[in-house]
């Protein structure tokens, strides 16, 4: 079975996703040199930790409280 990379931006834009143009490309050339199947049946197999979640991010004003005080320094200091 070939994997297209017309049928992967159908596929996508259809789920309502918005990516870079090049991705299904990337994506057909990288399943050509691997077995797909593999790489779904081994997902949380080796290759390192996965990235830590990240916490939400706080409201903007809360953001806009913090950031009110000067740190003595600049940016260009």
């Amino acid at each position: 079975m070939r994997i297209h990379s017309d049928k992967i931006a159908t596929l996508v834009k259809a789920a309502g996703v918005e990516i870079e143009s090049y991705w299904p490309m990337l994506f057909a050339n990288m399943a050509e040199k691997r077995n797909v199947t593999d790489l779904i049946m081994n997902v949380g197999a080796g290759g390192g930790g996965g990235a830590p979640v990240a916490a939400a991010a706080p409201a903007a004003e809360e953001v806009a409280e913090e950031s009110d005080g000067d740190l003595g320094f600049g940016l260009f200091d």
